[in-house]
């Protein structure tokens, strides 16, 4: 399946604030970054530094009660402007979405071959079920599924941690998106599968163009499959620069601290 044109994202002056009883809470507070075809770029922070939250918002999905301000455009298209049913076009068809737990965007009562060929029909990138059905399983392979065809006839429960993540990615991957967003896609995984995925990642971006927004909180994520990190804290972005100047000579004293307690990565 012939990819879309490698997006380009740029993010300007982002705020994310929730009303609660006790006043605004600002997640996301003036952020600002950008994505190049065929670039990575992770966004690094502790728990609770917003960087899901952006990552979200960039998809459209910033939650309820949420107030949004800024600009966030994919190639010249203006996310933030989109109603409902324009995002959900862009999102799967033009992003990708990786969450944390693959369980969230797997259906766990429907085999995975059908949730990939419905994600294939729903975004009319096959021209009928029958031609969808018959690209699920170059599309497992591709999201480094060895058994495609076993997994297609599976169900989410009957994989591996693993293979649930591939399904999760070749979910992502299932319309060619030209910019893919991975919100912490390694945590659960061993050290093996976890660089196999990130390999697969490296990949993509080499084969297809494609532009990566990782969210992690390990530096090692950082170090294997960055071009450029930005550094999240409070909401705010506090440092930004090439992986090995960030993690090497770090300017910001939070994003020291961060590479001073490694090899473990943030807790």
């Amino acid at each position: 399946m012939s990819a879309h044109a490698p997006e380009h994202l740029d993010v300007r002056d982002l705020t994310v604030t929730y009303p609660t009883r006790a006043g605004d809470v600002r997640a996301v507070d003036g952020a600002s970054l950008s994505v190049a075809p065929g670039e990575a770029l992770v966004l690094l922070g502790e728990s609770g530094s917003g960087k899901s939250t952006l990552a979200r918002t960039v998809l459209g999905l910033p939650g309820r009660g949420a107030r949004v301000g800024g600009a966030v455009r994919l190639s010249g298209t203006d996310l933030l402007t989109l109603g409902e049913r324009a995002l959900s076009d862009v999102r799967g068809r033009r992003i990708g979405y990786v969450p944390q737990d693959p369980d969230a965007a797997l259906d766990p009562l429907r085999r995975v071959g059908a949730q990939v060929t419905e994600v294939l029909r729903r975004h009319r990138v096959a021209e009928s079920r029958r031609a969808a059905r018959r690209t699920v399983p170059d599309l497992l392979e591709v999201a480094g599924i060895a058994e495609p065809d076993r997994v297609a006839r599976s169900h989410p429960h009957e994989l591996s941690g693993g293979q649930r993540q591939r399904a999760a990615i070749a979910l992502a991957l299932a319309c060619a998106p030209g910019l893919l967003i991975a919100d912490e896609p390694t945590t659960a995984l061993d050290a093996l599968v976890r660089g196999r995925v990130l390999d697969l990642f490296a990949r993509l971006r080499t084969d297809r163009g494609i532009a990566l927004l990782l969210v992690t909180h390990d530096i090692r994520v950082a170090r294997r499959i960055g071009d450029r990190v930005a550094v999240m804290r409070a909401g705010r972005i506090v440092e930004a620069a090439p992986v090995e100047k960030l993690l090497t000579t770090p300017e910001h004293p939070y994003a020291a601290a961060l590479v001073a307690a490694q090899p473990g990565g943030l807790r």
